[in-house]
């Protein structure tokens, strides 16, 4: 709970080596930097100030120097590097800003490089030396750019890289694969992109445990080539997991001082802080990426993988049955993909898994039984809307009689189509077509061809003495027939009638040589008679014009 410091604590007669005051209350601008100091400790305070450019010349025998989780703002001197003796910077979780100096990355004694959750800007130093002694790095939610220095390629003893939530724009840094001592890689939230696949280097990263590069554009197959090599994963191959062996650098071989190294990581669904990293910590995390394809069966030998999460990618086919080899698995993340068929039942055999998300793919079928998979909430669940059983509000049998109502259903990026009503209704219409669609076409056929032929014997029978009486269609017999059965009521064959009648028809008309068609509609001469003309007929002089008529 100590808030202050009494006087100066600069006596260049100090015997003073190590001074620890970390996690306390130490508040204000506290610039005290006793000199020949090798070990000197004030993070997690409240100090707010700008370290003095000459700060090197007092820490000129300093070791460790911890300043992280202040607020301390401007840059890092440059005269810190002076100091040959340095192992160990860490400035993280303040407000330091401007570039990453270059001296800070050209030394060959520093092992320890802590920045992260600063405003540093720029790009990393490209100045890393084949001598190069880091063996962590880390500058984890910066303002970092452009790509990763292949130079830091020559940090071969290099255990701990977290580049996560900058801006690095890059591909996928095949180079590192050299550096055969890394155990974490953290590239998350970054742009980095292309495929994840390093075939050409025949080197592997055997103690790789911990990797995470989720967020990022990272496409194509999920590298089952690289499974391969991962041994700190399979712990039946690997290691003991009985032996809990932490990552670290040791600072002071006296007293058995370390360096403890952190690492935050999403688990079972929530993002954690791990400041011990021991060995049996493994964690698979390449989610919200574009990888495609199915999961890779070379994952299924992680038997000491604790976390896998490959939510929110492209992923499809089903859920491998052999992930129930993953017996130290506590946390699975697999939603928001587009996985298919039934959850494996060997899930249900995972005794330690205490986190589960399969929500938003395309499982089908009921919830396997198990004390694990029945403990988890809905929503583990929810967006498979074939899913059904507990925990999930729907009963299976009500699914199975559904399928009994409706035999064969096939789904397509949820849209349905029941085969037997659309063939039955297709048939229909075909069979309908072809019955109906050539009977249309020869009426029209036939009546055009009864058409032509009525015209050609209307022209030529006549010059043989013979006459031809259409044949009109059926529709127009019928009209004529209705509008035409007064006709044949009022008018006879009569004389007296014919000359009445006559008047209702349009064209040339006379007694003896035209007549009326059987419908009483057109009117037919004899080509072999003589038509007369006669006086216009009148009541008075009807029966003497109807005489001369018959005379002639």
């Amino acid at each position: 709970m100590l808030i202050n410091l009494e006087g100066a604590a600069q006596n260049t007669s100090s015997n003073l080596r190590l001074l620890d005051l970390k996690s306390n209350q130490l508040q204000g601008k506290l610039p005290i930097f006793p000199k020949n100091i090798i070990y000197l400790d004030y993070s997690s305070n409240n100090i707010c100030f700008t370290i003095p450019s000459n700060v090197g010349t007092y820490l000129s025998s300093i070791i460790f120097l911890s300043l992280s989780n202040n607020s301390l703002s401007g840059n890092i001197p440059h005269s810190l590097c002076n100091n040959s003796n340095l192992l160990v910077l860490d400035v993280s979780y303040n407000q330091f800003n401007g570039k990453i100096p270059e001296c800070l990355a050209q030394s060959d004694t520093l092992v320890v490089l802590n920045l992260q959750h600063n405003q540093f800007n720029g790009s990393i130093p490209d100045k890393f030396p084949l001598s190069c002694a880091l063996k962590t790095l880390d500058l984890n939610s910066n303002l970092l750019r452009g790509p990763i220095p292949k130079s830091l390629a020559n940090c071969t003893s290099l255990e701990v890289l977290d580049l996560g939530n900058n801006q690095v724009d890059d591909g996928f840094p095949c180079f590192l694969k050299t550096i055969s001592t890394l155990c974490v890689m953290v590239l998350r939230g970054n742009k980095f992109h292309g495929h994840i696949g390093c075939s050409h280097t025949n080197s592997t990263w055997h103690m790789l445990q911990i990797v995470d590069v989720a967020f990022n554009n990272f496409s194509g197959l999920l590298p089952a080539k690289c499974f391969k090599t991962w041994k700190a994963m399979m712990r039946d191959e690997y290691h003991d997991g009985s032996k809990l062996i932490r990552i670290g650098s040791q600072v002071l071989t006296f007293g058995g001082i370390y360096y403890q190294d952190s690492v935050t990581l999403t688990r079972k669904g929530l993002q954690m802080k791990f400041v011990n990293i021991l060995s049996i910590l493994t964690s698979v995390d390449f989610s919200s990426n574009n990888f495609e394809g199915t999961i890779p069966e070379e994952i299924m030998n992680f038997t000491g993988l604790f976390c896998l999460n490959l939510s929110h990618n492209a992923l499809a086919g089903q859920i491998p049955s052999s992930m129930g080899n993953l017996k130290q698995l506590q946390s699975l993340d697999l939603s928001s993909n587009r996985f298919d068929g039934e959850i494996p039942s060997q899930l249900a055999s995972l005794n330690f898994l205490s986190y589960l998300n399969l929500s938003y793919n395309r499982l089908v079928g009921k919830i396997p039984v198990g004390t694990q998979l029945q403990s988890f909430d809905a929503s583990s669940y929810a967006g498979n809307a074939e899913l059904c059983g507990v925990p999930l509000p729907k009963n299976c049998s009500d699914m199975s009689n559904a399928e009994e109502k409706v035999p064969e259903v096939h789904t397509d990026f949820g849209v349905k189509f029941d085969w037997t009503y659309v063939s039955i209704g297709v048939g229909f219409g075909v069979g309908a077509g072809l019955v109906v669609a050539p009977s249309l076409f020869l009426e029209i056929l036939k009546k055009w061809s009864n058409h032509k032929i009525d015209k050609v014997l209307l022209v030529v029978l006549p010059m043989f003495g013979l006459t031809w009486i259409p044949i009109d269609d059926d529709e127009a017999e019928e009209d004529t027939e209705e509008n035409n059965s007064d006709m044949e009521e009022e008018c006879d064959y009569n004389e007296e009638q014919t000359i009445l009648c006559h008047q209702r028809f349009q064209g040339r008309y006379c007694v003896l040589c035209s007549k009326l068609d059987i419908r009483k509609k057109k009117v037919i001469h004899d080509p072999r008679c003589t038509c007369y003309p006669s006086p216009p007929i009148s009541t008075s002089t009807y029966p003497d014009s109807y005489s001369s008529h018959s005379h002639a």
